[in-house]
Order: C-alpha cells, then sequence, then structure tokens
C-alpha cells in the first residue's frame, strides 16, 4: 500500500493528495499519518508547494467526512437505534446504548467534532453520529475544517521538516490511533460486561 500511495502522491501530485486524504476517511487502512508526510516530504523536494499541499489534503480529509456524514444523515438516529434493538446483542449494543451514545452527542457534538478530527482512530467515525444527529451541515463543516486543517498542517509540516525520514510520522503516530481504538473497545467491552453481571 504505501508503494501505491508513493506512486499517486507522486503522480498524481495535489488531486492525488486530495484522493488520498478523501479515501482516508471512508477507508481507514489508509492512513493520514502516511499521506500527509509523504506529501509534506515531496513539498521539500520543491515538486510541490508545502501550502497547496495542505489545501489538498483539508480539501480531499472534509470531502470523505462529508461522505461519512451523509452516510449518518441518511442512516439516522431511530434506525441505527432499531438495528441495535434487533441485531445489537452480536456487538453487544442495546438501544438504550445507541440512545444515550446520540444524547451525550447532542451535548458535546461541536467539541466531538472539533476535537476528534485530530484522534487517529476516531477522526472519521465522529463524522457519522454528527449526520445521525442531523448537526447543522454549516456547523459541522466549520468544525471539520478547523480540526482538519490542524491536524493536515501537522502532519505535512513534520514530513516537510524530516525530509527523508518522513516515515517516523506514521511509526509514532499509528500506535496511538491503535492505542485509541484498543482503549474504546476495551471501555465497551467493560461497559457490556458490567451490564451482563448486574442483569
Amino acid at each position: 500500500m504505501q508503494e501505491w500511495i508513493r506512486s499517486l502522491v507522486e503522480s498524481g501530485g495535489l488531486l492525488g493528495i486530495g484522493f488520498l486524504m478523501a479515501l482516508e476517511n471512508v477507508v481507514p487502512p489508509i492512513p493520514s499519518e502516511l499521506v500527509m508526510p509523504l506529501a509534506g516530504y515531496t513539498a521539500s523536494r520543491g515538486a510541490l508547494g508545502l501550502p497547496g499541499v495542505v489545501a489538498a489534503g483539508v480539501a480531499g480529509s472534509v470531502t470523505g467526512a462529508l461522505v461519512l456524514y451523509a452516510l449518518g444523515a441518511w442512516l439516522g438516529s431511530e434506525r441505527i437505534a432499531h438495528f441495535a434493538e434487533r441485531h445489537g446483542h452480536w456487538l453487544l449494543v442495546r438501544r438504550s446504548d445507541v440512545e444515550r451514545a446520540e444524547a451525550w452527542f447532542r451535548r458535546h457534538g461541536a467539541a466531538a467534532v472539533l476535537f476528534g478530527r485530530v484522534v487517529p482512530g476516531v477522526r472519521s467515525l465522529v463524522s457519522i453520529p454528527a449526520g445521525a444527529c442531523r448537526m447543522p451541515l454549516g456547523r459541522f463543516l466549520v468544525l471539520t475544517t478547523l480540526g482538519t486543517t490542524a491536524w493536515v498542517t501537522l502532519l505535512g509540516v513534520l514530513g516537510y521538516w524530516l525530509g527523508e525520514r518522513w516515515e517516523a510520522v506514521g511509526r509514532w503516530v499509528g500506535p496511538l490511533g491503535a492505542l485509541v481504538l484498543a482503549a474504546l473497545l476495551a471501555a465497551h467491552l467493560a461497559t457490556a460486561w458490567r451490564r451482563r453481571a448486574g442483569a
């Protein structure tokens, strides 16, 4: 995958970067911590300008986030809750869990979208509850663009500064994303175990 990403960045330029960052939101195995540092390194060699690289990354990432927002809006909170009611036992999720998550998101959704965009493992998924809870599209776009710009700029600048050592960024950030996902899974399993133990 790394060679394919490298090839697309080098041959596709800004369009290739935007395309990869849009895919990164929808297809998790394509990590932004690989795409943007490589794009930053490419800019350091003079092939592309760093501002253009960042702008392409932000545009692609926001586009991908909009796809997941639309998916969440299409599904809607009620449809997701109904699915949990019928099939949630396979995922250890109940309708009440979905309803509590929705209530939490309605209270803290702005912070979740803004800061979630800079948390590996969460940054893509946060768009779905935003759509399902019908967060106003304008607010979603502003918050997503702000959070995404911070994340993409950080990765691009690190790649630019590190030069040929740009791959180190993925080695630093990758384990953090895995840790976040593992913590979320552990918290979910612990909640499900406590619920069953108390039943």
